[in-house]
């Protein structure tokens, strides 16, 4: 069954969706994305230096993904605004990233498929990175649910509690770098923040519970992995945008939805 790659793109898609789904909901409360971007972005680098060291490109992304959160961590709050030091960090590291690729002599590299991803490419090995990955942090974000929950509802109502809101920020960070890290075959780092956040912004107007919330945001993922994949077959468009489209088609509609209700 493993040898059709179309059944392999879709197992790596719904992969990334059960990564993203509830890490995305803690973005979304938390107003997360631009964090979530700027990560994202810094995986280019990691690319670069893990072709150069000839060494695991998920390793590499990850490390770089979690260096790059850890420092947005330690400058926020020192005199510069946080929109500002993002974007600085982000576009930086891509610049940076994009340079370091064009110093790597007898390398052939697909730029377009690790800014756009490449799914269609996913093999038998990406499958069980994306999927041990995934599982990492569903247990990750699942054993400090209540403790993440916490904290992002109130930083006095968590250290009232005897929590520490900085470990738990650790514990999303650490999070979001292996997401980083196993969407970017998937999707490419200038889509990873999409998938983090349209599906579960998607599953706000139908969730009453933050559990619900990510579990909605899970099966918005999953289809529109599968959607995506099919309307990108059917209609020959790249595979990891068609996923994002059909996920921001998903967010229109429960927009929509969310409009026509009538008030409580």
């Amino acid at each position: 069954m493993l040898d059709d790659f179309m059944v392999r793109a879709a197992l790596a898609g719904i992969g990334v969706a059960v990564a993203a789904a509830p890490l995305g909901c803690f973005v979304v409360w938390r107003r997360m994305a631009y964090f979530g971007d700027a990560t994202a972005h810094a995986a280019i680098l990691g690319v670069a230096l893990s072709l150069a060291f000839s060494m695991s490109i998920f390793i590499g992304t990850m490390v770089v993904a979690l260096l790059m959160a850890l420092t947005v961590s330690v400058l926020s709050g020192r005199g510069y605004a946080m929109d500002t030091l993002l974007g600085v960090l982000a576009h930086s590291a891509l610049a940076f990233g994009l340079v370091a690729v064009s110093f790597l002599s007898g390398v052939r590299i697909d730029l377009m498929a690790y800014l756009f991803g490449d799914i269609l490419a996913v093999s038998r090995g990406d499958l069980a990175v994306i999927w041990g990955g995934a599982a990492l942090v569903v247990l990750l974000i699942g054993w400090r649910w209540s403790a993440l929950l916490t904290s992002t509802l109130n930083e006095d109502l968590a250290h009232a509690s005897g929590l520490d809101p900085k470990r738990e920020q650790l514990v999303l960070t650490l999070a979001l770098a292996i997401t980083v890290a196993v969407a970017i075959k998937v999707v490419g780092v200038l889509l990873i923040a999409a998938m983090l956040i349209i599906p579960a912004a998607a599953a706000r107007p139908l969730s009453r519970t933050p559990e619900g919330m990510a579990l909605a945001a899970g099966a918005i993922g999953t289809l529109s992995a599968i959607v995506g994949l099919r309307a990108a077959y059917v209609l020959d468009t790249p595979a990891g945008p068609s996923i994002v489209c059909v996920a921001a088609l998903t967010f229109l509609a429960t927009s929509v939805i969310k409009s026509a209700r009538p008030a409580a």
